[in-house]
């Protein structure tokens, strides 16, 4: 029912997405740098969740409801592009802090990181993209069932985000200690960083697509 075409291409694009630096990394990364692999884990529990939100929602409609709404689409993607603008100045600017650096959070409760880390991800315009316009390109209308292979489809995004987040929960801790010893390559990562958040930005703000029809 659902090719290993669409499988491998949703898998390529979630890859491309969770690699690029973002709201859930960012927050994802910090909690686990500040309060340890756990308190990533737990934030990264409520990270899926709002994965699973967006699936339940792109799966019984959200296209449609952007398709028959176009001003509520290009909403959604321009608060995205100025959110993601936003995070960019904060690491490029003057004084900016890496996503890396340890930083002196409030230790937060388990309930509020699994709140926090579902919160961001429900803010998070890639998500919201991602569901709305990225994978409804990959259904095949001619096979049918077209609400399970959304679901089919969206668990593989899921999969590969749960699986890179993963990673840098556990190696968040090292990488940050690397960084540390090396201020210069702390400054690059900002700069990296905040370069590739404000290109996706003006992508955001620039696109003028619509999402797929449901």
């Amino acid at each position: 029912m659902v090719g290993r075409g669409s499988v491998l291409g949703v898998a390529a694009v979630a890859l491309g997405m969770v690699l690029t630096p973002g709201p859930n990394m960012m927050y994802l990364v910090s909690r686990s740098v500040s309060q340890g692999r756990r308190a990533g884990f737990v934030s990264l529990g409520g990270v899926a969740v709002g994965f699973l939100a967006y699936l339940a929602a792109a799966s019984f409609g959200l296209s449609a409801v952007f398709s028959a709404v176009p001003e509520l689409y290009v909403s959604v993607k321009l608060a995205g592009a100025a959110y993601l603008a936003w995070l960019a100045w904060k690491a490029v600017r003057p004084g900016g802090v890496s996503v890396f650096a340890p930083l002196e959070l409030t230790p937060d409760s388990p309930r509020r990181l699994f709140v926090m880390g579902l919160t961001t991800n429900l803010l998070n315009p890639k998500a919201a993209l991602m569901y709305a316009s990225l994978i409804p390109q990959f259904v095949d209308v001619d096979a049918g069932h077209l609400v399970l292979q959304g679901f089919v489809l969206g668990g593989v995004q899921i999969c590969v985000s749960l699986a890179v987040n993963s990673v840098l929960v556990v190696a968040a801790g090292t990488i940050a200690l690397f960084l540390a010893r090396r201020p210069a390559w702390l400054r690059l990562q900002r700069w990296v960083t905040g370069t590739l958040l404000g290109a996706i930005a003006v992508r955001l703000a620039a696109d003028t697509s619509r999402p797929a029809p449901a």
